[in-house]
């Protein structure tokens, strides 16, 4: 998709061109936060956080074909917001039994979701970036601020773990 001009138009307040961008990335803002946070109520608040942040502040993006990036990396900050805020309420976020990835994915196995509930919060947010999103280690990097090279050697050790556990 072509932001540019949608990013014009949203900037002078155009509500109805930052609609447009917004539905553009809607499910994979949700379905990130969702991995990340592990419970739909959550996802839902951050991703409408992410919105109202990016809606004032869209004036500031300064190239127009990076929104996608751009408004991932206002969600990767807010997700980590959350999850300093929580940790203070529980140990560590779990995978609840009823996560539905089902528009695209199947059932995930018990296994599986133990195995993810593992994960530190940085590996879940490169590994979601990465396969839900399908986004590459230099735009994960971006929306990260890490080195590319980083996410790169992060998300294979991620995927060895995951791997490894599910063998």
């Amino acid at each position: 998709m072509n932001y540019t001009q949608d990013v014009a138009l949203a900037s002078k307040g155009d509500t109805e061109a930052f609609s447009r961008l917004y539905s553009s990335v809607y499910k994979d803002l949700y379905h990130i936060a969702l991995y990340c946070l592990g419970n739909s109520h959550d996802a839902c608040d951050t991703v409408s956080e992410t919105v109202m942040d990016a809606f004032c502040s869209i004036g500031k993006l300064r190239k127009p074909e990076s929104f996608k990036s751009w408004i991932m990396r206002i969600l990767s900050v807010k997700i980590k917001r959350h999850q300093t805020f929580k940790s203070n309420y529980r140990s560590d976020a779990e995978i609840p039994e009823n996560l539905d990835f089902s528009y695209d994915f199947d059932y995930l196995s018990v296994e599986l979701k133990e195995a993810l509930s593992e994960l530190d919060s940085q590996s879940r947010m490169i590994l979601s970036l990465s396969v839900l999103g399908g986004y590459t280690s230099d735009e994960i990097a971006e929306i990260c601020s890490m080195n590319p090279a980083t996410v790169r050697s992060k998300l294979t050790r991620t995927k060895q773990k995951l791997k490894m556990k599910l063998e």
